[in-house]
């Protein structure tokens, strides 16, 4: 299986250093190539190369910032004329090098920022400039919300994240989300998907520290469109997950009405790499429709013998009066990268509209 860091390879450097000829004055091919391989090079995981290459391409660009940013302008516009080029993961380091080396002329950054991540996201470079540059960068970020070009609406939001991941956080938005909600409002019935769902994403790191602060948003969002009410929902996700009281009063999701029964584990002993498999039947008693979210939880074993819960979504549909189903369902103990499994008493419970039925004990061995 090819190895996330082996996009830096031979091929890909020939494709580089081919552009870098065009834009660079008096580029030195070999030298570059001596560079990019030199301090154990192959020996280095996916970022240290990413890294090292932002840091050899300096070596070669102009040490004022100010003088390099329109050769990576130059650059950006080359590559993105290359069709089989665009978004590929490897250039990456071309947002790395303005976070780097930019970081002290937000000035000549911003545009820089705006043209790079038509063609590799700028999502994790603007980070440290919001960081520094608070007030004008989410001024900024705002006005980048309203750009022609999607990949810049998505930028707004992504970049704008309290908590994006595999990337530093935003304490300032971490502390007061509300910053942030012109940019979202903006976003919120864009007629792209990718940037709809940013700000779902966007909505859901807000539900994690700011719970009350993501609902009064829901609040005033879910109703304006279909697309503003099924990104609301997505961006409820964690909250719907975790049974909070006023989302799922949001929803009308209540256990009124609602019976479980015949819920029974199949398999009361489950070996690792197997399935656990279970059954119940729900009903709904009600005289109308009622919207039912079918949920259930794991209490996983732990190193430290605690009981850890992770939720797991079966299905949301509305039940007409009166209706019942039988659900089976298995869950995996396979062996995952994700997840070490530890033996012993593990336990299972149905969550019906946020509410949790009886727990049943099983053992994985």
């Amino acid at each position: 299986m090819a190895l996330i860091k082996d996009i830096y390879n031979e091929v890909f450097f020939k494709q580089l250093t081919a552009v870098l000829n065009e834009v660079i004055p008096d580029f030195k091919e070999s030298l570059f190539i001596e560079k990019i391989y030199a301090n154990q090079f192959l020996e280095k995981e996916w970022k240290d190369r990413m890294l090292h290459v932002t840091e050899v391409l300096h070596v070669f660009m102009p040490a004022d910032f100010n003088r390099a940013a329109p050769l990576l302008m130059d650059l950006i516009t080359v590559l993105q004329q290359q069709n089989n080029q665009e978004e590929k993961l490897a250039y990456i380091f071309l947002a790395e090098y303005i976070s780097k080396y930019g970081i002290h002329d937000m000035k000549t950054a911003i545009p820089l920022l705006e043209h790079t991540t038509q063609f590799i996201s700028c999502e994790f470079a603007v980070r440290p400039f919001i960081l520094k540059y608070p007030e004008p960068m989410l001024l900024q970020l705002y006005l980048w919300s309203q750009h022609e070009n999607y990949k810049v609406r998505r930028f707004a939001s992504e970049g704008s994240r309290p908590k994006l991941p595999w990337s530093m956080a935003l304490p300032l938005l971490q502390k007061d989300p509300t910053l942030s909600f012109k940019i979202l409002e903006n976003l919120i019935d864009d007629v792209h998907p990718w940037v709809r769902k940013s700000v779902a994403n966007h909505l859901n790191d807000i539900s994690k520290d700011n719970p009350e602060k993501a609902l009064i948003f829901a609040k005033k969002w879910k109703n304006n469109s279909i697309e503003s009410a099924a990104i609301i929902k997505h961006g409820m996700r964690t909250l719907l997950k975790q049974g909070q009281p006023d989302v799922l009063a949001l929803y009308d999701l209540d256990a009124v009405g609602i019976e479980v029964s015949k819920f029974k584990i199949n398999t009361p002993s489950v070996t690792i790499g197997t399935v656990l498999d279970f059954e119940f039947q729900i009903e709904n008693h009600n005289l109308l429709d009622k919207i039912i979210r079918l949920e259930y939880a794991v209490y996983y074993q732990k190193a430290n013998g605690q009981l850890n819960k992770k939720v797991f979504k079966i299905s949301e549909r509305s039940f007409k009066p009166l209706e019942k189903s039988m659900v089976k369902r298995k869950q995996s103990f396979k062996i995952i990268t994700t997840r070490v499994f530890y033996t012993g008493l593990h336990q299972l419970t149905l969550i019906i509209n946020g509410q949790e039925s009886e727990k049943l004990d099983f053992q994985l061995i």
